[in-house]
């Protein structure tokens, strides 16, 4: 993957080793922490949707770590945290004239990475919990660590693998600033629930970044695509399901098949349309 011309963004805050344990507690009762972490592991659930619904005591009002944009120094993951503000970077330019093409104003997301538990607007975030946005506080909460477990556990490794799962996120604050987000109107699990109907969509508008990135910065090299099909495919819920389990359960699917996020991803990709990214209304995923 080429980076050379990617603008690496501002809007970015370091959390990693800021806390040392501290964050908010989740109280007792109900659904754990562990059963949480375990959850979004195995099937995908977005953890903001799950820590939301959970008493996390009082948020802390005040800015918590760097918020230069600039890294720590000496930290083994700063290659890491630079190429993920670069792809952020990219994404503010790809999506700011798309926006406002449609009338509609862009705001930037800021990428949140931390690396032990932190408050976040969707409760504690957990790093065993793995990437995901927050629409209460327009932020993308990201432990830098996922991109080895990326490689090494589902099996795709490579840039535009990484860069795929910062787009795919990056989607979902897209769909917020469009108003769709939390569109729940339905069953919110499910083969044809608007939770995956959601997450496809976000695939899809990885792939018009994708798109969009590569004609304006030419980022993409031999094998870049093949690497993020492979990253979409690597998380689908059947695939998930299928290797913790043996089986998968259609009705518990919140991201979509592997093969349902291969393919929206790769519609975005086709022509960077937008609009080819409705997902909602489609009779068909």
């Amino acid at each position: 993957m080429r980076l050379d011309d990617l603008r690496p963004s501002q809007n970015v805050e370091d959390r990693r080793g800021a806390f040392g344990g501290y964050g908010p507690h989740l109280a007792g009762g109900g659904l754990g922490l562990v059963a949480i972490i375990v959850i979004s592991l195995l099937f995908g659930v977005d953890p903001s949707r799950l820590l939301s619904g959970l008493d996390t005591g009082p948020q802390p009002s005040q800015t918590i770590g760097n918020q230069t944009g600039e890294g720590q120094p000496d930290r083994a993951d700063n290659p890491a945290y630079e190429f993920a503000r670069k792809i952020i970077g990219s994404a503010e330019d790809v999506w700011t004239p798309l926006l406002q093409a449609k009338g509609v104003a862009f705001t930037p997301a800021t990428l949140t990475v931390y690396d032990v538990d932190t408050p976040t607007g969707c409760g504690e975030g957990q790093s065993a919990a793995g990437p995901f946005y927050c629409s209460a506080d327009d932020r993308i909460y990201l432990d830098l660590s996922f991109f080895n477990e990326l490689g090494e556990r589902f099996g795709a490794p490579g840039e535009f693998a990484q860069a795929y799962v910062i787009a795919h996120e990056y989607g979902h604050h897209i769909q917020n600033l469009l108003g769709v987000f939390d569109r729940f109107g339905g069953r919110s699990s499910g083969a044809e629930s608007e939770s995956v109907r959601r997450e496809l969509q976000a695939d899809c508008y990885a792939g018009v970044w994708a798109y969009h990135a590569n004609a304006q910065f030419s980022i993409l090299q031999t094998g870049d695509v093949e690497d993020g099909l492979r990253a979409a495919s690597a998380v689908g819920d059947d695939t998930l399901e299928k290797q913790t389990q043996g089986y998968a359960v259609p009705d518990s699917f919140t991201h979509g098949t592997s093969a349902q996020r291969v393919r929206w991803f790769q519609r975005g990709l086709k022509n960077g349309d937008m609009d080819a990214c409705d997902t909602f209304s489609s009779p068909s995923l």
